[in-house]
């Protein structure tokens, strides 16, 4: 278990060192690397809200590492949800209690801790079983 703590720290290292990182780029490279982030639902997204506009709203409360706007993929439409990943709790607290209610291009939004993702193959039902059984008229 040493040796690959050994490993890891001196991979992290390598690549933090390399010029093709800027500096404001390594901590984020460490979150990423560690699996630290703090991801927040935002529901009630107007069809206009880019990513952009999500990550710049959310900015003032602390570090967005990434803001995503979630798409149908069959029209490429937005749904009206996102999320916003922080680097901190503290910084997605801030932003949960200060974005809650708010409006965001045109729209109040709703802002909670994001749940983790179901397991989409265990948690779904079984496909089609065949025809409905006769009633029993015995």
């Amino acid at each position: 278990m040493a040796m690959a703590m050994a490993a890891l720290r001196e991979t992290t290292r390598r690549l933090v060192s390399r010029r093709e990182y800027p500096a404001a780029a390594r901590p984020l490279l460490l979150t990423h690397s560690r699996g630290i982030t703090y991801r927040l639902f935002i529901g009630g997204l107007s069809q206009f809200a880019t990513e952009d506009s999500l990550a710049d709203a959310f900015s003032q409360y602390g570090q967005v590492l990434e803001a995503t706007i979630v798409t149908d993929k069959m029209t490429n439409r937005p749904k009206g949800f996102g999320f916003v990943k922080f680097a901190s709790e503290e910084e997605a607290n801030k932003a949960r209690e200060g974005m809650n209610g708010k409006v965001l291009n045109g729209r109040v939004i709703y802002v909670d801790i994001a749940k983790a993702k179901m397991n989409r193959v265990a948690d779904s039902s079984p496909g089609a079983t065949g025809p409905p059984k006769p009633p029993d008229n015995s």
